[in-house]
């Protein structure tokens, strides 16, 4: 039986999800704040659109290795709440802290060509396909 690569993918996503939440939720008692991203595959690259508001630029680090991209980071919580704040809090559902997800890649992509833009709150990260992995069209000639 063969799935179509946009079901693979996405089931493959839904598993990165799951786990990013279990594991971070087992590891501290914050809410968890995984961020939503979306990954579309191009002719030529794979991109991927990760929403980050109220995160800035500078608070996220982007790494890639052994096709596995990670995004992480931190977004920092508004309230100034402390032992010494007079603040009264009525609600609080933003959540903040630490993120990260990860998404392994299919093979061949070119990781040196890599790119990634922050705008409007919106992470861009542009992976390329290597020359091997795109489709290319092949002439037929004429028998000798």
């Amino acid at each position: 039986m063969t799935r179509s690569f946009n079901t693979t993918l996405d089931r493959m996503l839904t598993l990165n999800r799951a786990l990013d939440q279990a594991f971070a939720s087992t590891w501290t008692n914050d809410r968890v704040w995984t961020p939503a991203l979306d990954l579309v595959e191009k002719k030529d690259a794979y991109e991927v659109h990760t929403e980050l508001p109220g995160v800035e630029a500078a608070q996220v680090e982007v790494k890639f290795e052994k096709n596995v991209l990670t995004i992480r980071g931190t977004k920092e919580s508004k309230l100034a709440v402390g032992k010494d704040s007079e603040l009264r809090v009525y609600a609080a559902e933003r959540a903040s802290g630490a993120f990260e997800r990860t998404i392994r890649l299919p093979e061949f992509v070119d990781g040196e060509r890599i790119t990634a833009t922050f705008e409007n709150g919106v992470l861009t990260v542009s992976v390329p396909k290597a020359k091997a992995a795109q489709a290319r069209k092949i002439e037929i000639g004429k028998a000798a």
